[in-house]
Order: structure tokens, then C-alpha cells, then sequence
């Protein structure tokens, strides 16, 4: 969590220019680092463990959290608590796709294993990633299972 405020702060320090100006380096390289971070704390949580699950609520805004739990209904269990576990591994660069008003796309490559009890299932993905405001917050996030030789999703 610590390590997500911080990269957040960094990054609205950094974007502070006009929103509709392309990123520099320096602006690239944290909104990358925030990303992935933000991405790998989202989908690692813990079978029972709901602390686990909303650890990375604070990376989104209030309607991204809203739509990330959206995708969670039925693997929660009546406490909030997932009925499975989840670890994400990015496995590539992250790639910035647009950039459009305050709003900042990217995609973060990876496995995402999941497991329920003894059964496990892992998925090469892509994690779609829009981002922006002040301080900058996940508005959506999803990922998205890539099937072996297809080409990414352009936006």
C-alpha cells in the first residue's frame, strides 16, 4: 500500500502538466511503475482473505472499484472474503496505448494464476488499464486472456 501512495503522489507531481501533452520520460517511466503496481496488488488476494482482496482499493477511484468488484460477484463469499485465490506475474514492458484529456491507457502483460481448492488454472493476459485524475486513480481495470499467437487489442 505504501509503495502504491507513493508512486501515486510521484506521478500526480509529474503529470501536473496540461493533460493533453504527451508524456515525457520521467512521466512515462511513473505512470508504468504505478501500472504495474497498482495491477500486481489488485489481482493477488488470498482464498478467505478479503483484507487480501481490498488492499488495492484505494489505487482506484470509487466507480473503477465499483466495476472491478463487479467482475468479483459470485466469488466472494457473504463476508466480502474471495472463494479463490489470484496472483498476477507481469511478464513484459507496459505498454502506454493513448492518452486522451486527463485519462492515460495502458496495457500490462502477464500470467495470472488462479486457484480454487486443488484445482488451478493459469492464463497468459493482458491487463487493460485506464488511468487519470488528481491524485491519479485506476478507473478501469481488466484483464484480458490472450490467446497463444493473437495479436494485442488495439484501442
Amino acid at each position: 500500500m505504501r509503495c502504491l501512495t507513493t508512486s501515486s503522489i510521484a506521478l500526480v507531481s509529474l503529470l501536473g502538466l496540461s493533460p493533453a501533452t504527451p508524456l515525457q520520460e520521467k512521466e512515462q517511466a511513473a505512470a508504468i511503475e504505478f501500472a504495474r503496481n497498482a495491477v500486481v496488488q489488485a489481482l493477488n488476494y488470498r482464498e478467505g482473505d478479503r483484507q487480501s482482496l481490498i488492499d488495492a482499493q484505494d489505487a482506484f477511484t470509487a466507480e473503477g472499484w465499483r466495476e472491478f468488484m463487479k467482475r468479483m460477484e459470485g466469488w466472494l463469499d457473504s463476508k466480502g472474503a474471495p472463494l479463490s485465490s489470484s496472483s498476477f506475474t507481469p511478464s513484459g514492458d507496459v505498454v502506454i496505448t493513448g492518452q486522451e484529456n486527463d485519462v492515460l491507457r495502458l496495457t500490462v502483460p502477464g500470467v495470472l494464476k488462479q486457484s480454487q481448492n486443488r484445482s488451478a488454472t493459469t492464463y497468459r493476459v493482458v491487463v487493460e488499464v485506464r488511468m487519470g485524475g488528481n491524485p491519479v486513480k485506476i478507473g478501469h481495470l481488466e484483464p484480458v486472456v490472450r490467446l497463444s499467437g493473437a495479436a494485442p487489442k488495439t484501442p
